[in-house]
């Protein structure tokens, strides 16, 4: 197999495309380093399209006396609405009281402490509410009469990992995807690495002052199989499962129930017609890539919701399942549900080497704050030109306030008149006001290119490739989007074979 060598060095050389990895690559650029990012699949391939899609500060970590995670995750839901206003938006959630679970005094003073934790500014605080007389009520069986509603965030998880990525790309990083490390020498003054591009099988040779091992599931498997580090820090594998369901209420509010295990789940509006309903957490034993919902945590997540609905929550609802690995630090619990959700930075600076910084844990929440602290740990090592920066900067397409998109949107739909307005509104929420750019030079549905499906048309496919590390169907209809839940096998299958045909010649300049 070829191996090419390279003389040109990298400060950092970030491996992992998930949110961690591209919000450190991102912040990284952004202080003038020169920063390559590696990912063996797509960016967002692995636990970060895997999430619940919340930016939240985590109700449920008060009982676990995570305040610090919980006060840091609270500030973090205004400062990432105002970063990506096109793909996040502020929801509230109704959580009916229960006789003979947690009670009510605890769940009002946990909202209290939700409400005033973290310098909430402009989501409303909680309330209580008549499930009798409110239309949450309605779907819900007649003896729950009361509940409590508070504020959370939603977020495009998957879209908030390609956004980082290409804040990082316009800031100077290198973002490889498909690309992986598979091996590394720490050397007396740098790191070399080979990296292999996963399609074509070549090799080089890279090197970089520091590493950041951000592999998410596969951090452990990094450290001791690639990097030949002799880490003693353990990372804990904990599975969620999430179920998509045909839509089970009709209002824009999302649910958080109380389970008689003392977990809690979600019950959320998903793409218009759907409801998500998770998660799980179970220990996880086996290869990230293998993850999958079983059948007992698809009817565990059915029976849940199935006791607080009035219509029956049934198993031949679920359209689809999906899965991911949390890698959480591995602190000693007992329970996986009593692991920390809080992140854990591990800076590996033997004297007179090139430093490794490991990630462990995290959530989609506060991976800018992960970002600053892992610069703060690196800063000595590497001397940035420029410090923290992040809190105020938005992400591409992002650009407007928080309570202009329905201005944004009304813009696109009224200068694009003739194309069918559900489009343009996807269009909006996807791309903010990057969709210029996926609209350009289109007038007309015919300007569109081949339609694959759903709405799905080739401007928007070409954009993808060109702009967005986009690939394969997977790529397009599960992460960049989630029109897969619309496309038939067939239009699948054309689809695959349109990139198969056109990938070449659309990427190429």
């Amino acid at each position: 197999m070829e191996e090419t060598a390279s003389d040109a060095i990298y400060d950092i050389v970030v491996i992992g495309g998930g949110i961690n990895g591209c919000g450190i690559a991102r912040d990284a650029a952004g202080r003038g380093l020169k920063v390559g990012l590696f990912e063996m699949d797509d960016l967002a391939s692995g636990t970060s399209s895997s999430s619940t899609k919340l930016i939240h500060g985590g109700l449920r970590y008060l009982e676990h006396y995570e305040f610090r995670l919980v006060r840091e995750s609270l500030k973090e839901r205004e400062v990432l609405l105002a970063m990506a206003p096109h793909i996040s938006w502020p929801l509230r959630f109704v959580l009916p009281h229960l006789k003979g679970l947690r009670p009510a005094w605890l769940i009002r003073l946990g909202l209290f402490l939700y409400d005033h934790l973290g310098g909430r500014k402009v989501l409303p605080g909680c309330r209580t509410i008549d499930l009798r007389r409110d239309p949450a009520g309605q779907p819900l069986k007649d003896d729950m009469t009361r509940a409590f509603e508070y504020s959370d965030c939603w977020v495009n998880d998957a879209r908030l990992v390609v956004l980082a990525a290409k804040d990082a790309q316009n800031r100077g990083a290198e973002i490889h995807v498909r690309t992986e490390i598979v091996s590394a020498a720490r050397l007396s003054d740098h790191w070399q690495l080979v990296v292999e591009d996963r399609l074509s099988g070549q090799r080089r040779t890279v090197k970089a002052r520091s590493v950041v091992n951000a592999a998410g599931p596969w951090v452990a498997e990094v450290l001791s199989q690639r990097l030949k580090s002799n880490s003693k820090s353990k990372v804990r594998l904990v599975k969620g499962s999430h179920i998509i369901l045909k839509k089970l209420f009709d209002h824009e509010r999302a649910y958080i129930f109380q389970n008689a295990d003392a977990r809690i789940i979600f019950a959320i509006p998903y793409e218009n017609d759907f409801t998500l309903v998770g998660t799980t957490d179970v220990d996880y034993q086996g290869d990230p890539k293998d993850v999958a919902a079983t059948d007992d945590e698809i009817d565990y997540l059915c029976k849940a919701v199935g006791t607080y609905f009035k219509g029956p929550v049934l198993k031949e609802n679920v359209v689809w399942t999906y899965s991911g690995v949390r890698p959480l630090f591995d602190s000693g619990e007992q329970s996986a549900q009593k692991a920390t959700r809080d992140y854990v930075l591990e800076l590996d600076a033997p004297a007179g080497a090139p430093v490794l910084l490991n990630v462990f844990g995290g959530k989609i929440t506060t991976f800018r704050c992960l970002a600053e602290e892992a610069m703060e740990k690196l800063q000595a090592h590497l001397q940035p030109k420029g410090g923290a920066w992040t809190e105020r900067a938005q992400l591409p397409g992002g650009d407007f306030a928080v309570d202009q998109f329905a201005d944004l949107q009304n813009r696109l739909i009224n200068t694009h008149s003739t194309i069918d307005r559900h489009l343009i509104a996807r269009l909006a929420r996807s791309y903010g006001t990057l969709a210029d750019q996926v609209l350009d030079g289109v007038a007309s549905t015919d300007d569109l290119g081949r339609h694959f499906g759903a709405d799905l048309y080739e401007v928007e496919v070409v954009y993808l490739l060109k702009k967005e590390w986009a690939m394969t169907s997977q790529d397009i209809l599960w992460r960049r989007s989630k029109l897969g839940l619309r496309f038939a096998p067939q239009e699948v299958k054309e689809l695959d074979q349109w990139l198969e045909n056109n990938f070449s010649t659309v990427t190429v300049p």
